[in-house]
């Protein structure tokens, strides 16, 4: 399968008064067609910012600094904002964690899927009407043909999540960023999120990037991981590889740290310490302040992804695995 998206060496830097800030340090994955890729990490990892970066939305003064972002071999991060504006919606569709912040309150929800495929497709505003009807049946609403008339404040959280969703497809983008999309909602909900987008995936082989720092949502949902460090990629592999056999030590705490049903334990892993700030990440390994396996080397070189079993991880426990 070919890849809809790859990020090479992607680094994300903020100038401030006091030096600048890299937040994102040589991020590489990539994302095929069909595929849904899970990213994870606790909160400041940064998995948001790396979709932001991919959908041309990072907040100024922050930039990409290096590395390259393709999408269907065509290079985005160089673009100008009227480009990227022309290629959020068509190409790439977001799915954001409060769908309040994707929907104008003002306009009926019809209107506003109708509006992004008459821009994007060329299409009349009644089959841009049928297609937003299409697209709101398609996506779970019951009754769509008397909804879409409807403003976002008369549907309920998991509701407006999809109508988000429909709004993100309806274009028929190839990338679909979806960033936290079932935080909000309760479980029975999620589920049926969870679900929904994997069927599209498989119906019309949009490419997902899940950003989550739930590895629940990531076990049901996801083809491959990708763990992210304080901004950097600490391992990349499937979901049975990563969540049954993680080879980063950071991963492991991750998978430590979630209940099992299956087994009885008096007490969850816990990792201690916390994430470093972007003004004071250690040399060499950015979690070697807080990893049970650190070495001499961990504090003074920065591991590299390299291969371990079927995984990748960057960490010099797998320095023997090289050939």
């Amino acid at each position: 399968m070919s890849n809809v998206l790859e990020l090479r060496g992607i680094s994300v830097e903020f100038p401030s008064r006091r030096g600048t800030l890299k937040a994102l340090d040589g991020v590489s994955f990539a994302i095929a067609a069909g595929e849904v890729v899970g990213v994870v990490g606790e909160s400041g990892a940064g998995k948001s910012l790396t979709g932001a970066a991919i959908i041309g939305l990072l907040e100024p003064p922050g930039r990409v600094s290096s590395g390259e972002i393709l999408l269907a071999g065509r290079r985005i991060d160089t673009l100008s904002d009227d480009q990227m504006r022309l290629i959020r919606g068509r190409e790439i569709g977001a799915i954001f964690q409060d769908p309040l912040t994707s929907l104008n309150p003002l306009y009926t929800v019809g209107r506003q899927i109708a509006e992004t495929i008459v821009t994007h497709l060329p299409m009349s505003w009644s089959q841009a009407r049928n297609r937003a009807i299409e697209l709101l049946e398609s996506t779970g609403i019951p009754a769509a043909r008397e909804r879409i008339d409807h403003f976002p404040h008369q549907f309920s959280g998991g509701m407006r999540q999809r109508v988000v969703i429909a709004l993100a497809l309806a274009a028929e983008p190839k990338l679909i960023v979806a960033d936290e999309p079932t935080t909000a909602l309760d479980v029975s909900i999620q589920a049926q999120i969870i679900e929904l987008l994997k069927k599209l995936c498989r119906e019309q082989g949009t490419a997902v990037m899940l950003i989550t720092h739930d590895m629940g949502v990531i076990a049901e949902t996801a083809d491959r991981v990708v763990v992210m460090y304080a901004g950097r990629v600490a391992e990349v592999g499937t979901v049975h590889e990563v969540i049954h056999a993680a080879k980063h030590p950071y991963t492991v705490g991750l998978m430590g740290s979630i209940p099992s049903v299956h087994q009885h334990v008096e007490r969850l892993v816990q990792i201690d310490g916390s994430m470093p700030r972007l003004n004071a990440i250690p040399e060499g390994c950015a979690f070697n302040p807080r990893c049970p396996q650190v070495m001499p080397r961990c504090k003074v070189e920065r591991p590299e992804l390299r291969q371990a079993g079927t995984s990748r991880a960057a960490c010099w426990l797998h320095n023997e695995a090289l050939p």
